[in-house]
């Protein structure tokens, strides 16, 4: 992943050297039951984005992947320079009955930058844009919903952010999955100088 600001600083190679190990590994989960939905976001990294919605009641799990491009079964490698149309997206597992689309769709909007095109904080370019991905007719009424509502608030300038139709998503490589517990040094220090949390602190205000 090509990040721009968060390895900045010339102490960082010693920093991050050593932190990981292979008994942070964790045990594979378990498939979703049939009872469970699924609805896919982008919003720039998605080390960050998954470990955002995994903090949420009544999510199951979050799977970083890549959807939204033309290539088929797309490399890491690949994405990150661009081209492939994809975006660095997570697919949400959870449970309706714990929270609701409308509530993930509030989450989402609360924890990126919307107002700005082709980027998420420090990430620059299309595969970082964001965007969401909706499954059916009323993934989309519920996202159009909640995005014309923001418009309406007034606080916003712009909104930037995709509703688009989901297309195949392709899970990234496994050592993407769950980066921010299995690296948790190096996860760390990537967003905090990324700028993530300060920069949704400014959109949303500190509450958000």
């Amino acid at each position: 992943m090509k990040k721009i600001i968060a390895f900045a600083y010339g102490f960082v190679a010693l920093l991050l050297a050593g932190y990981c190990s292979a008994g942070d590994t964790l045990p594979p989960v378990k498939p979703p039951s049939a009872q469970l939905a699924t609805a896919i976001f982008a919003g720039g990294c998605f080390w960050c984005t998954e470990a955002d919605f995994e903090k949420l009641a009544g999510v199951v799990m979050a799977e970083s992947g890549y959807t939204g491009g033309q290539l088929q079964n797309p490399t890491y490698e690949q994405v990150s320079h661009g081209g492939t149309g994809h975006a660095e997206s997570v697919r949400v597992t959870y449970n309706p009955k714990q929270v609701s689309y409308e509530k993930l769709l509030d989450y989402f909007w609360h924890h990126i930058d919307p107002t700005v095109k082709d980027q998420q904080f420090c990430d620059v370019g299309n595969q970082y844009r964001s965007a969401i991905f909706y499954q059916d007719e009323a993934q989309k009424k519920a996202a159009e919903s909640s995005k014309a509502a923001l418009e309406r608030s007034g606080k916003l300038a712009h909104i930037y952010t995709e509703i688009v139709p989901a297309s195949t998503f392709y899970l990234a490589e496994d050592y993407h999955q769950d980066y921010y517990k299995k690296n948790p040094i190096r996860y760390k220090y990537y967003r905090h100088g990324c700028g993530r949390d300060a920069r949704v602190s400014e959109v949303w205000g500190t509450s958000h």
